[in-house]
């Protein structure tokens, strides 16, 4: 199970065995769907496990609560998303430029950004990043472990015997929840972080402009309507399914892993 259980059956790991856990499920699933996001996924999931476990010290509510679920991995996913930012905010400008690049290099794009928009254009999209990631996260971890007891509950004994089975489907399925609840904030943040680069941009067609969030969301609404806010979910939600739950079977897979070799070391 994801998070502090003191429940838990005997499986006992320390905060070093749980970021090494979150790094190498993040480097597989990345390496596997993605190759970005390795370090946000490791600061997740260990500041996850921290922050669960203060709460279930504390004794201010049962660690394995829906709401204690959801805003931790708010919580989690907003610190990474701090460190990651900048990162995020170049990957969509690569992914944005037309013909001919504007960006050739990754460091031309650093040099160029910084020179021409200043330092703050690498957190471009950050209030809509952080609206955005708190309640994603938040509904990732809280379903996820929703998701976990519903199958124990619906099959105790086969869910032993499969449980690598069960953690994968369980995380594609608060992956494909969580994304769908969520996925108008992620279109508004990437529209943001490619604002001031329209120039490399006119090739597409219409180019808009936007002055924050809420200029973002009217003009959605005003030129696309209600559907304007899922453009791109399908293939997002293959996505989600696909990385969700290749990061909690691999999260699950080495903290498992880690709890049996300190067992054999006895």
């Amino acid at each position: 199970m994801v998070g502090y259980d003191p429940k838990a059956d005997g499986r006992n790991i320390s905060n070093f065995e749980a970021a090494v856990a979150g790094s190498v499920s993040g480097l597989v699933t990345r390496l596997l769907i993605s190759p970005l996001d390795v370090i946000k996924i490791r600061f997740q999931f260990l500041s996850f496990e921290i922050l669960t476990e203060v709460v279930h010290r504390a004794s201010v509510h049962d660690a394995r609560d829906f709401s204690v679920h959801f805003v931790c991995g708010g919580l989690s996913a907003c610190m990474a998303t701090l460190t990651v930012h900048p990162v995020d905010v170049l990957r969509t400008r690569f992914a944005a430029q037309g013909e001919p690049r504007v960006y050739k290099t990754l460091r031309d794009a650093v040099a160029t950004m910084y020179r021409t928009e200043g330092p703050l254009v690498f957190y471009k999209g950050l209030n809509p990043t952080l609206i955005a990631i708190f309640p994603y996260a938040g509904f990732q971890f809280s379903f996820y472990n929703s998701l976990q007891r519903v199958c124990e509950w619906v099959m105790p004994a086969e869910g032993k015997k499969n449980g690598n089975l069960k953690n994968l489907l369980c995380g594609s399925g608060a992956g494909v929840i969580s994304k769908t609840l969520t996925y108008p904030l992620d279109l508004f943040k990437k529209r943001l972080q490619v604002g001031g680069f329209e120039q490399a941009r006119v090739t597409f067609g219409q180019v808009r402009s936007y002055q924050g969030l809420l200029d973002c969301a009217r003009q959605v609404l005003r030129e696309e309507g209600m559907r304007g806010f899922f453009k791109g979910l399908s293939p997002s939600l293959l996505k989600a399914a696909f990385s969700t739950g290749l990061v909690f079977f691999w999260y699950e897979f080495f903290c498992n892993l880690f709890h049996h070799m300190k067992k054999a070391d006895r």
